[in-house]
Order: structure tokens, then sequence, then C-alpha cells
């Protein structure tokens, strides 16, 4: 990433790519709407501020809880206390939404894997069949003599 596409006073300050953030900021507006570089920058700064807060707070909320980890239930916390408490439900449907498709692309890497319906020795077949059809394919057709195929290797 090259340094202008972060935006940052400092090496130290917190920042934000500057390239997605400008993504977002067109995808809010209509397509009609222009936005000059150094309002882009600004909004870019109040989202790192606003990130600050949230984080601050949320961290003030778990040491309150004698907490060691910050939960989304301190940072929805946190939006109540600092006066966002209009956006709750919808930051906390967002988190929801997120919950979800991250379980669904867990269970789509698991069933595109096989792994979740195989036991071990079948996935080991499994695998010593796709090694066998492989050095086929690159011995033109032909499975080699110093590598077993992977019915040979389930009979040992």
């Amino acid at each position: 990433m090259e340094p202008m596409d972060i935006v940052a006073k400092s090496k130290e300050d917190a920042s934000l790519p500057k390239a997605t953030m400008t993504k977002i900021i067109k995808e809010m507006l209509p397509p009609d709407v222009r936005v000059a570089r150094d309002t882009q920058d600004l909004l870019i700064e109040c989202c790192v501020e606003f990130i600050n807060l949230v984080s601050s707070e949320s961290n003030e909320v778990c040491n309150r809880e004698e907490r060691r980890t910050i939960a989304p239930e301190h940072v929805l916390k946190a939006l109540g206390v600092l006066g966002f408490g209009d956006y709750i439900e919808e930051v906390y449907a967002a988190y929801e939404q997120h919950k979800m498709e991250t379980v669904q692309d867990n269970i789509k890497g698991a069933k595109w894997s096989g792994a979740a319906e195989m036991t071990e020795e079948q996935a080991l077949a499994e695998q010593q069949r796709m090694f066998a059809e492989a050095r086929a394919r690159m011995n033109g057709g032909t499975i080699s003599s110093n590598q077993p195929d992977a019915d040979q290797s389930l009979e040992n």
C-alpha cells in the first residue's frame, strides 16, 4: 500500500485506507453528487475519530464489567452512553447479519472440502485417489509404477 493511500498526520495516528473510504463515501451519495478531495479527507478523519471514540468508550464499559476482552455487547452499550442509542438496533442487525454470513462461509468451506462428512480414512482414500488422478494426467494418462494408485494404497 502506498503511503499516500492512508489518511493520517503521522505514523502513530490511526488511519483508514483512503481508497476504500472514498468508495464508501461515493456509494452513500447520489451518483450526480461530487465530493471535493479535502471534504473526503475530512470525512475520513471524522470516521477515524468516531472509531476511536467508540473504541475508547467500549473499553471503559468492558473495564467496568471487569472483563479483559471487548465484546459486541460492550460496543452496543458504548453507543448508548455516547448518545447514539438510535443506531443500536441497526448496528445489532448488521452484527447479526455478519455472524450469519460468517457461519455460512464456514459451512461452505467445510462442504467444499468434504471434510465435514468424511471420516479420516475416507478423506485419506479421497486424497490418494486425487493424487493418482493428478499423476496420471502428468504422466500422459498412465500411473507410474513407483506410485501406487488409490486402490492399491487402500489394500495395504
